[in-house]
């Protein structure tokens, strides 16, 4: 029996918050990342996968951009709005990227971050901006190839590092 395979269909879409598949999409596509390596390795506890999306919804400027493969929720970047004040115009920061394992290496985050760049250029934003570990060399290659860098002030002082202080 010969044949062909029809291709699955990717539908890039902008969360609605308020939708139950969207919202169970959001904290099961968090939840993968969460026990991935790269996202520390435990899953989301209950009290995240309870609350997430009902926090988010009361958050102005978040955006949350899903990919989906088919029928399946693939891939997924939450993004919210800041402040440049070195140039005096919103930012939109991708907060959390995730890509199923299934479906890397096929151009989704490429997708998502092009839908992020579509909306951060609708609502005026000067930048985009997104953390990366030092180790996800293929996150890397792919914010790379969607036009992120290091960034630094000036070249004598170095890169700009992420550093964080837990409070609780």
């Amino acid at each position: 029996l010969g044949g062909t395979i029809a291709p699955m269909w990717t539908q890039i879409t902008l969360a609605d918050l308020g939708h139950p598949e969207h919202a169970d999409a959001i904290v099961n596509l968090l939840d993968a990342y969460a026990r991935d390596e790269m996202g520390g390795g435990r899953p989301l506890s209950d009290h995240v996968r309870r609350n997430l999306v009902p926090e988010l919804r009361k958050r102005h400027g978040v955006h949350v951009v899903l990919a989906f493969v088919g029928e399946e929720a693939a891939g997924m970047a939450i993004c919210m709005e800041g402040f440049s004040t070195f140039a005096c115009e919103p930012l939109l920061n991708v907060h959390d990227m995730v890509v199923l394992p299934a479906h890397r290496g096929q151009g989704l985050a490429g997708q998502l971050l092009a839908e992020v760049e579509r909306i951060a250029r609708e609502r005026g934003c000067c930048k985009v901006t997104l953390e990366v570990l030092e180790g996800n060399v293929s996150a890397q290659a792919a914010y790379r190839r969607a036009g992120f860098e290091g960034y630094q002030l000036d070249p004598r002082m170095g890169r700009a590092w992420f550093w964080q202080k837990l409070l609780g």
